[in-house]
């Protein structure tokens, strides 16, 4: 069945395209590596987490509003994208001068906070009708 409509059931051949394209670049990424395990373990941990977390959104996305399932699915892509932000940012920070790998994490930093504070703590206005209305 083809989901070009985005409907949330079927396959996407843009989606399957994505994660081939992301699938060769990793692959190629870890050939010109020159066997360097730090770059290896960054490539393949990068690749697993965003794996992880695009099932996690799908998962989120397929799940009814009022399910329990969905906190357990926002704290793991919350996680997932701290996780990438935290890997992402130690490896430019790593080649930066002080100064500038201090913004850089200052800016990861709130990167983080404000995602946490966009799943756990601010109220969906929609959400909140939603339950004023029942």
């Amino acid at each position: 069945m083809n989901n070009e409509g985005g409907d949330g059931g079927g396959f996407s051949w843009l989606t399957a395209l994505g994660f081939g394209f992301l699938t060769f670049n990793s692959g190629m990424a870890i050939y010109r590596s020159d066997r360097d395990l730090g770059s290896i373990a960054f490539v393949a941990g990068s690749y697993v987490d965003l794996v992880l977390l695009f099932l996690c959104l799908r998962l989120f996305e397929m799940t009814p509003r009022d399910s329990p399932r969905r906190g357990w699915l926002k704290a793991c892509v919350w996680a997932l994208t701290t996780l990438l932000t935290v890997m992402f940012s130690q490896k430019v920070a790593a080649i930066m001068p002080a100064p500038v790998a201090l913004l850089v994490w200052a800016m990861a930093f709130a990167t983080i906070a404000g995602g946490f504070y966009a799943f756990f703590i601010h109220q969906d206005k929609t959400a909140l009708v939603e339950a004023a209305n029942q």
